[in-house]
């Protein structure tokens, strides 16, 4: 049951990622691209996730998913700080 959990989160980062990307191509808000760029590497935080808790158990990937969700947090931190448009 929780692999299927982890995948609908991915499935809904991508879902949250295309609608955000395409309404920056419409309106070319520097914040909307943030936040889908946001999203794309929250995608990769959620297939990271569910690679390394159901396909590879006995691996470790929690320094590439902490550092992914940093790296998103910071893309949106970025846009929120510095876009003045």
């Amino acid at each position: 049951m929780a692999e299927a959990v982890y995948l609908l989160c991915a499935l809904t980062s991508v879902a949250c990622a295309v609608l955000l990307l395409r309404a920056w191509r419409r309106t070319r808000m520097k914040l909307l691209l943030y936040s889908g760029l946001c999203f794309c590497i929250f995608t990769l935080n959620n297939v990271l996730l569910f690679v390394d808790l159901v396909l590879i158990p006995e691996g470790d990937l929690s320094l590439a998913r902490t550092v992914t969700s940093l790296l998103a947090s910071g893309v949106l931190l970025f846009g929120l700080i510095w876009d003045v448009s």
